[in-house]
């Protein structure tokens, strides 16, 4: 189970992430995490969002140089020590996450080399993995 990521590569100047997110609350996009690096000049920022096809072509759209790929999500219990556990989990298992990030709520996406294996890896494990089936709904403080 995984969810599909967008990157987007932007311009390292005022305005141009906003311009993005403007676009995405006109077309009824939802974000439910990103990150944001800079590598000079340009940045890339990484998107979850609830209708990943439909946020691709907004960029599209925009003329954004833009790409989806997949990676796991992950549910954490809201409790000290989670993520190490999680984490610790994907060590002992050999699985090297490449880059993570939190989302909204306390879900973290996780980029792998082998989704697959990673996802068969983690079934008989105890972390709950979402699909984008799952970001499609709104997120409420009252229970999962």
């Amino acid at each position: 189970m995984s969810v599909q990521q967008i990157s987007v590569f932007l311009e390292s100047r005022p305005g141009h992430l906003r311009r993005v997110l403007d676009a995405f609350e006109e077309a009824g996009v939802s974000v439910r995490g990103y990150s944001a690096s800079d590598t000079g000049d340009y940045g890339i920022v990484r998107f979850i969002v609830d209708a990943p096809d439909k946020a691709l072509a907004v960029l599209r759209d925009m003329g954004a140089a833009a790409t989806s790929s997949d990676v796991l999500c992950a549910r954490l219990d809201d409790t000290p020590g989670e993520l190490a556990r999680v984490m610790g989990i994907m060590a002992d298992c050999g699985i090297n996450v490449t880059y993570s990030y939190s989302l909204i709520s306390t879900y973290i996406a996780l980029s792998v080399k082998d989704l697959a294996r990673a996802e068969e890896l983690l079934a008989a494990k105890p972390v709950e993995l979402i699909g984008q089936d799952d970001l499609a709904r709104p997120v409420t403080g009252e229970g999962r």
